[in-house]
Order: structure tokens, then sequence, then C-alpha cells
């Protein structure tokens, strides 16, 4: 929220004219950094939690197989790691780049923020770094314990990206006179009003999204006819933590949502395709917004308001309340949260089918259809994660900084930013290409047999676990 010592009417919020020239290149490849980095940033947040119940497991019941498992994740962890490690750089200097308008303006009032994940980044990085070396090479709970500050590392550096983001859509911490931000209180802008809900809403989506990925690789597994003890518990650790997530998410994002209807109405009346305000508010399935009119959309009524206001009267406000010069792209944003919303749904009923099924004494795992779904499961949550960032982004249009600064004023009128928008789609397309190959060579030689392959940060060899004491 704005803060209250900066009236509206102090605020640089002139619409320009002109479009500058940078501000299209500038979107498209902000639109590729972010969402290819995110996913990696998922695995930074959720995967060595993963690793640490393998890995604990493994220790507590002498469990050779959870030990391995744990060692394999490593090592898969370190190759996306090294990966991200180039995606996240490329968005440090996105950000001045791309948007100038912005970082110029508020750079002291989101510096600290970048400050710490650039710590946490270097913290992780070490960890991760004694993890793989330590195997073998220190004492088995000693070594445990290295998890910790790895994983914690990685929450923390995605909570102060995530504070820049709800700071954008809450700004305060700062006040506007004749134009110029001053009085700057940078821990009040990192601590803002939304950044909790939205942190939770991003940190659960990783353990969503990390967790279905993982187990369909095992389900993959487990299709083919590996049905072993290593493949069973590789599929049941990633997916009861997924099964968790998918339960709370929907939970998270209805309070989150019940949020947006006060802070940000424009982009509810965007998400939910309300053109005119309707006491009480249907839910519309599906549809666009032609011509001003809604077509093709289902339309069930009285839901739109339990849903989006927690009541049976309270309308969505219509987005014909909205100034022209302030809605969002509407399509494009209810197109996203209702794909959001609809894949994070059939999701969750089908972990809800599996547990059931499972407390009645049928194993799943056991059903070819089943597998089959696991398998698209972890592409659907990525699809998931994505259209909720697109909804999110989308739907704050046309504001860089909601109420305070406008998107194409944020932007720079550098037309040769297209020029770097296609090196970052090369270099994006390699790295992508260099982990799948990596990766699939790996997979190939574990399941030739080979146990020591060399990775990131690690010693081409380790002694058994426990041989280091």
């Amino acid at each position: 929220m704005l803060p209250s010592t900066a009236p509206l009417t102090t605020l640089v919020t002139l619409l320009a004219t002109d479009v500058p020239a940078g501000l299209m290149p500038a979107r498209e490849q902000m639109a590729v950094s972010l969402g290819w980095h995110i996913i990696l940033a998922c695995f930074g947040v959720a995967f060595p939690t993963m690793i640490f119940v393998v890995h604990r497991r493994g220790i507590v019941k002498d469990d050779p197989v959870a030990l391995g498992l744990a060692q394999r994740w490593a090592k898969v962890s370190a190759v996306l790691f090294a990966i991200g490690a180039v995606s996240g750089t490329v968005l440090s200097f996105e950000m001045g780049l791309l948007w100038p308008g912005l970082m110029g303006r508020f750079g002291d009032v989101l510096g600290l923020p970048f400050a710490f994940e650039g710590m946490s980044f270097f913290v992780e990085a070490i960890f991760l770094g004694i993890y793989l070396y330590g195997w073998g090479r220190m004492p088995p709970r000693q070594h445990l314990l290295t998890l910790l500050p790895m994983a914690a590392a990685g929450v923390f550096g995605t909570f102060c990206v995530i504070s820049v983001n709800a700071w954008m859509n809450n700004p305060t911490g700062f006040r506007i006179v004749d134009g110029r931000v001053t009085d700057v209180h940078p821990w009040r802008a990192m601590f803002n009003d939304g950044v909790w809900l939205q942190f939770a809403h991003m940190w659960v989506g990783a353990f969503m999204l990390v967790g279905f990925v993982v187990s369909g690789v095992y389900a993959a597994g487990l299709l083919r006819g590996r049905r072993d003890e290593h493949h069973r518990l590789g599929f049941a650790v990633p997916f009861t933590f997924a099964t968790v997530a998918a339960l709370a998410q929907p939970l998270i994002g209805h309070v989150l949502g019940l949020r947006v209807a006060t802070t940000q109405p424009a982009k509810l009346a965007a998400f939910e395709l309300a053109q005119h305000t309707d006491s009480p508010s249907p839910l519309r399935l599906g549809g666009l917004l032609i011509d001003g009119h809604v077509r093709g959309s289902i339309d069930i009524p009285l839901l739109g308001s339990i849903i989006a206001r927690n009541s049976f009267t309270t309308p969505v406000q219509g987005m014909d309340t909205i100034p022209v010069a302030n809605r969002p792209p509407v399509n494009i944003t209810h197109i996203a949260f209702q794909s959001m919303v609809g894949i994070g749904t059939l999701l969750a009923l089908a972990v809800l089918v599996f547990w059931l099924a499972r407390w009645r004494g049928r194993d799943l795992t056991q059903q070819r259809w089943f597998l089959r779904f696991c398998v698209v499961a972890g592409p659907l949550a990525i699809i998931a994660l994505e259209m909720g960032w697109i909804a999110t982004e989308v739907g704050r249009q046309p504001w860089t900084v909601y109420g305070v600064l406008r998107t194409v004023d944020a932007a720079g009128d550098n037309g040769g930013l297209w020029w770097t928008f296609s090196a970052v789609l090369l270099v994006y397309a390699g790295m992508t290409a260099g982990a799948y190959v990596v990766l699939r060579s790996m997979a190939r030689r574990w399941r030739a047999g080979e146990e020591d392959l060399p990775s990131p940060y690690g010693p081409e060899a380790a002694l058994p676990e426990g041989a280091g004491r």
C-alpha cells in the first residue's frame, strides 16, 4: 500500500505519450529470464529439504538406498545450481539495464533485499560445496547438518527477491517530494504489507513444483518396470512433499486473493473477468472479453463473491469502474489465472485420490494410468507456476510500482535491447540443452551401476558415508 504521508497528488505518475523503444524488448527479455530462472530457484528452495529427509533416513535407519538417493540428488542439485548461477547473474544485470526508470529512482529502496539475496547465494554455494565434498570425509551427523544452512540460504534468498516483487505490488517505505524519492526506510520496504502471503505462496509452490517433477522422474522408472526400493523411495518422498504443498496452496492462494480485492481491484476484476459490478458476482469459467462483452464463459451464480470476497453478497468490482489507462490486459490475466487455479485444483484432487486409495488399502503406484498422470504432473506444476507469475505481473500493469511508477516510464529508450534479448535466448537455449544432456548422461550412468560420478564443487570419488570418522 502507499505510504500515508505521500498523497497520490504528489506522486509522479505521468503517462508517457510515446512508448520508449526499449519497452517491448525489456518486457520480452525479463519474461524469458524470470520464467526460466524461477524453475531453478524452486529447486534451490525445496530440494535441500528433500535431500535432508532421505539423508537422515539413511543415517537413522542405516539405509544405503536412502543415502544413495541423497548423494544422487545432491549431484543433480549441484548441476542445477551451477546453471542457476548463470541465469541469476544475467538477472542481476537486467534490472538496471532493462528498467533504468525503476532502479534509477528506487535503487535506494530496493538495495537492501538485493544485497541480502547476493549474500544468501554465496552461503548456499559454500555449504553445497561442503556437503558434496563431505561424503565419507565428515562424521555422518555433522555432514547431514551442512544441509540446514544450505536450505535456509535458499529460502531466505528467495524471500528477499519476493520482497522486492511484493513491494512493487505494495509500495511503502519512502516518500516522494517534488518528484524525488526521499525519506527511505529500506526495512519497511523489504517487510511490506504483502510480503508474507506472497512469499508463502511462492515457497509452497516451490515444494509443489519440485515434488511433482522429481516424483514424476521415478514414476517414469516405475512405468518401465524398475520397481526396486530405490525407485519406490525416490517416488514416495517428493510425492509426499508435493501432497502437502498441493493441499496447502489453494488455501494460501485464497487468502492472498482476498487481499487483492482491496489493494489491486483492477487485477481481481481481470482474474474474475468482471466487466461490470454484479452483486453477488458469478464465477466465470473460461471466456474472453471481446469488444467490451464477456463471451464464451460458463457462469456459476454467487460463487464469484464467495470465492473472491468471502461473502454471499459482496461484489467483485467491475472493470468498467477502473479508468481505461489503469486497466491491465484482461484476457491474458484471466486465462493465466484460471490456468493456474485449474491445474492446482487438479493436482490437489489427484493427491487426495492417491492417499484415500492408500488408506483403503489400494496402492495406485501399481496402476499404470496413475503413474502416467504422475509423469505429466511435473510439467503441469511448472505450467501452473508460470501461469501464476504471468497473472501476477500482467495483472499489475500498467504499473511497475503499483500506483506510483508506470511500466512505460520504467523502461529506457534503447532499441538495441533486441540484440541483448537475442543473446539471452541463445544463452538460455544452450543452458537448457546442456542441462538436459548432462542430467540424461548422469541418469544413464547411474542405471549402468556407476555411483561416483563427478559433480561441480565435489571430489571425483568419495569414501562410504561414515568412513571419515
